[in-house]
């Protein structure tokens, strides 16, 4: 049996978009969900607001999940018959996985940081909720812009 290297790169990209952006999610909720729990332990009517700042940092694996089902599906992986890739064409698709791989990974932490501090604000001042979410959701524009690029890096990958 031969190996089809184009069905490989693209397994990989699918594998690495959805894996790397969870990773960096599952790290930010984490860290904001620990100081979320630390302060409603104090006030439990802060839980909302918490929880708001502690959901931010989970979107970037929803996004490396996306890139992943949108490479997969090119690729012909979830339909049981793989598709005609090239090596090439593979390869473009795992390329094509690195922006929200890497972005959203490195994002993600950065924004659950961002959202402990958020958090640690809105203990001692529970007014300033909206200026913590907007900082918080400052850091998606570049999970956001990685989305975009390797959304359109995939489409451009022409499979036949």
């Amino acid at each position: 049996m031969e190996l089809n290297w184009g069905i490989i790169f693209a397994a990989a990209g699918a594998a690495m978009a959805a894996a790397m952006a969870g990773i960096g999610s599952a790290i930010g909720v984490g860290m904001a969900g620990q100081a979320g729990a630390g302060v409603v332990s104090e006030d439990p009517d802060r839980f909302g607001s918490c929880l708001l700042l502690q959901l931010l940092p989970g979107t970037q694996g929803i996004y490396g999940l996306l890139i992943a089902f949108v490479i997969a599906t090119k690729a012909g992986l979830l339909s049981g018959g793989a598709a005609a890739l090239t090596a090439t064409n593979g390869l473009n698709l795992l390329l094509a996985a690195i922006p929200i791989a890497f972005g959203g990974l490195l994002s993600a932490i950065h924004q659950g940081r961002v959202a402990v501090s958020g958090i640690n604000m809105i203990a001692k001042k529970p007014e300033e909720q909206g200026k913590a979410m907007l900082m918080t959701v400052m850091v998606e524009t570049y999970a956001v812009l990685a989305l975009l690029i390797s959304f359109l890096l995939v489409n451009g990958v022409v499979v036949g």
